[in-house]
């Protein structure tokens, strides 16, 4: 049995491919099924995407959690924002550690929205009152 000692990271080639008489150039990321895939695989890409999408999503529920019962603010967020996290999260299976942290950035950002606490404040005990698995667990 062959054990590599060091992961075997696959890159896209760089230079130009001659299809017929056709030269195709490669681009650095593809988006498929929703799911940006970089050059390299790993990813980063999609997180960044996913992480943009669902700051923005939050701004524009904090604007108006006012006019909105927890209950209602709950659903909204389960619907718009851990429904980006959740889709295809298992292609983040064997992610780096620094990319998971993003995503829960989010998860945690969403659960100080609902209960309207302080950005410093622990989020451990939010999180289990929403019933919500932090981001390792989910995928």
């Amino acid at each position: 049995m062959f054990v590599c000692a060091s992961p075997v990271y696959y890159q896209i080639p760089n230079n130009s491919v001659q299809v017929g008489r056709t030269f195709v150039q490669p681009i650095s990321t593809v988006k498929t099924l929703g799911v940006h895939v970089d050059a390299d695989v790993r990813l980063h890409t999609h997180v960044t995407s996913v992480v943009r999408a669902c700051f923005d999503t939050l701004r524009q529920i904090r604007s108006v959690r006012h006019c909105l019962l927890r209950s209602a603010l709950v659903s909204m967020i389960r619907a718009l924002v851990r429904s980006k996290i959740d889709y295809c999260n298992s292609a983040l299976a064997g992610a780096p550690e620094s990319l998971l942290r993003r995503l829960q950035s989010i998860m945690n950002s969403a659960a100080r929205l609902i209960f309207q606490v302080r950005k410093y404040q622990h989020v451990t005990p939010l999180l289990h009152e929403l019933h919500w698995l932090k981001v390792p667990e989910r995928i």
